[in-house]
């Protein structure tokens, strides 16, 4: 009786609902056999690869010397099989009806997954020298596993580390995308996957930080909580359109700190070993070895 009574409400509401997907672009329009993005089997994949990369410390915390090689094979066959499933439902869905092709997205996604295996090395090297670099800048770190563990900022750059190669690899922006938000998610640190930082990168508590797409980040340089290194405006077309894709935020060179609350903004360079100070303001390009601080 209760379900009657309002009936002809909900039925209003559920054709206004379908009506307004007249453009489709708050909908997606499912495909057979195509796979769609997991949230959950991401989530699995950024777990697994960090106890490969962080053996011990996370996933399977018994492992020792003599175990590691069997922990490290069997984790790694299953992120290759995580990864391509995932690289392939991203690949589906961001193509349109002309580019479907799904034998050519499935090789090219297990291709893709086998590079990123194969490059894993290189990236634990990297985040060895990101977990140096915050350990040797924070009086309060007791020793290198304090960081890993506990550390919002190393968290923060795994996930970008691993994002970033996939971008650079060639995968669909979805998949880097939602590997960097869910660690925006845990720490409050927003990384774009798009973003280019070299080793020895230090983040100091990290709640509030932005690094824009196409940010430059040079060796050793250190962030605190609360930068933003973003854009100073967004061009458009003749449609009034926003210009995707342009080089848009700073450039930040060497051995630069940037303290709290410090907002950069546009395509501006800070010069090697520079120092800017908390709170302040920069829409230009500042010297090397300068030291701003806001008056």
């Amino acid at each position: 009786m209760a379900v009657s009574k309002y009936a002809n409400q909900i039925k209003k509401s559920i054709d206004r609902l379908i009506s307004q997907e007249f453009d489709g672009k708050l909908m997606y329009q499912s495909h057979e056999d195509e796979p769609y993005p997991s949230l959950d089997k991401i989530a699995e994949f950024i777990e697994l690869t960090r106890s490969i990369l962080f053996p011990g410390f996370f996933g399977n915390t018994s492992v020792n010397a003599t175990t590691l090689p069997y922990h490290i094979g069997v984790t790694t066959e299953r992120i290759f099989q995580l990864l391509w499933e995932q690289l392939y439902a991203g690949a589906c869905f961001d193509c349109t009806d002309e580019e479907r092709r799904l034998p050519e997205k499935k090789k090219k996604a297990m291709d893709m997954a086998a590079t990123f295996i194969e490059h894993l090395p290189d990236i634990k090297l990297l985040l060895r020298t990101d977990v140096e670099a915050i350990y040797k800048g924070d009086p309060a770190a007791k020793n290198f596993g304090e960081i890993i563990l506990a550390y919002p900022g190393i968290k923060a750059i795994s996930n970008y580390r691993i994002a970033h190669e996939l971008l650079t690899l060639g995968a669909s922006a979805i998949i880097p995308r939602i590997i960097t938000e869910m660690a925006h998610s845990e720490t409050g640190i927003d990384i774009h996957p798009g973003a280019t930082i070299g080793k020895y990168f230090a983040i100091d508590h990290g709640t509030g930080i932005v690094i824009g797409e196409t940010c430059i980040i040079g060796e050793n340089v250190k962030l605190y909580q609360g930068v933003t290194l973003g854009a100073k405006s967004f061009p458009t077309d003749d449609n009034d359109e926003i210009i995707k894709g342009i080089e848009r935020h700073p450039i930040l060179g060497d051995n630069v700190v940037v303290y709290a609350g410090a907002t950069i903004l546009g395509r501006i360079t800070i010069g090697k070993n520079a120092v800017i100070g908390g709170n302040t303001w920069v829409t230009q390009p500042v010297a090397e070895g300068t030291v701003l601080i806001k008056k």
